[in-house]
């Protein structure tokens, strides 16, 4: 190291020399380096990183050097490619700031590489900066919303998707990849361990996204309902009905279903994204634990909710889960007998039927556990249950009553 650096510091360090047996050999030899344009570097910098690269992102990078970089850059000796130019490129550019700095990810790791290496004397992009790039807010669907896209689905296949994808809130790379061997009838829960990317299988996005989701009632109705059309198939869960094959892409199920049950709705067009956020919304203005939520969600931990959907959580929005509250401290209590007596139980079924009538609540009940609904209920109905564990026949009938 010692030595390599003394060679680096008088100008005479030759990287052949040092690591004969490496790739890189041949183009960093201080003859080849010296006419090396950006394009070579550039083409020989993907090629090493392929091995290590999810097939998306090595998708994304050739895109960017094949359709930009090399363009605007690849002719021009590396050795003579300034900051300025670099900026002059970026300022007449048309495209998005999120794609601009997309676009410069190998740029800026080819770059750095050349320098390290000591091809390059500096690093023109040394000074430059990714482009600040503006958020969007999320903007999920209203209840009333959400109620006229699935009536507007007019195949089923679409709609029990779409169902699913509100009352889950998996992003869309993640339902094209679900399989029925993912769910978990006995727990109730939908194991999320692959998406689809470009038409290929990949792990989560991260760690944390390799996660169970809890099927809500809507999601289990829909997935209920799709059994009838791939279950037997033994692989992906939703199906494109034009094809009678799985979904692609986003973009797939964006043209050929979304957009156009959107229209038939009447619904203002926001990409099918929006359901995930439309359920993230949804538990938290229900007062759901933001922990939990963004374990549902498959955040690693609850800071992205907060700083995504802050303006839903009840104590940052005061009217969010006012509903509940009022439910629970509204009605008078009614004592009940330590041994539930059919009377009692006809009493709790009548009273909890009255509150499911009302379709104020009903995307409040839709977005809790099924046990933890019934004692919600049994409590909102203003009766004090004798003992921890919630009756027998309310319990029998709690999905005839939800639906």
């Amino acid at each position: 190291m010692a030595t390599i650096q003394h060679e680096i510091a008088i100008g005479t360090f030759r990287y052949s020399k040092h690591f004969p047996e490496s790739p890189r050999a041949e183009l960093f030899d201080d003859a080849r380096a010296a006419s090396a344009t950006v394009g070579d570097v550039l083409n020989r910098y993907l090629e090493g990183l392929k091995p290590s690269l999810e097939y998306s992102t090595y998708r994304d990078y050739e895109s960017a050097v094949r359709h930009h970089l090399q363009p605007a850059f690849g002719n021009i000796p590396l050795r003579e490619l300034g900051t300025r130019q670099i900026r002059e490129w970026i300022a007449g550019l048309v495209i998005s700031a999120k794609r601009i700095n997309n676009i410069l990810i190998p740029l800026r790791g080819m770059l750095a590489d050349a320098y390290a290496d000591g091809l390059i004397e500096r690093d023109p992009m040394d000074r430059i900066r990714n482009l600040t790039v503006r958020t969007e807010e999320p903007d999920p669907f209203t209840p009333e919303e959400k109620h006229a896209i699935l009536a507007a689905c007019t195949d089923p296949q679409h709609r029990n998707l779409f169902q699913f994808a509100f009352w889950t809130g998996l992003r869309t790379s993640e339902l094209i990849a679900l399989e029925w061997k993912d769910i978990d009838w006995r727990r109730g829960v939908a194991r999320v361990r692959r998406a689809s990317v470009r038409k290929h299988i990949k792990a989560t996005k991260t760690r944390a996204g390799e996660r169970d989701v809890m099927l809500l009632p809507p999601a289990l109705e829909a997935l209920n309902a799709q059994r009838q059309h791939t279950e037997l198939r033994h692989g992906r869960v939703f199906y494109n009905p034009r094809t009678s094959e799985p979904w692609e892409t986003d973009g797939q199920i964006r043209k050929t279903a979304w957009t156009h049950i959107l229209r038939r709705a009447g619904v203002r067009y926001r990409n099918p994204y929006q359901t995930r956020h439309t359920f993230a919304s949804t538990l938290l203005s229900a007062g759901e634990n933001p922990m939990w939520v963004a374990q549902q969600m498959g955040h690693k931990d609850w800071a992205m909710i907060r700083k995504v959907y802050g303006r839903w959580i009840p104590e940052v929005d005061p009217a969010a889960g006012q509903k509940i509250k009022q439910l629970f401290c509204d009605r008078p209590v009614t004592k009940l007998s330590p041994n539930y007596t059919n009377s009692d139980q006809a009493l709790i079924l009548k009273k909890i039927g009255e509150i499911l009538e009302d379709p104020a609540y009903s995307e409040v009940w839709s977005g809790l556990d099924k046990i933890e609904v019934l004692r919600k209920l049994v409590e909102a109905a203003g009766i004090e249950p004798a003992s921890a564990n919630p009756p027998p026949l309310a319990l029998h009938a709690y999905p005839t009553l939800l639906i």
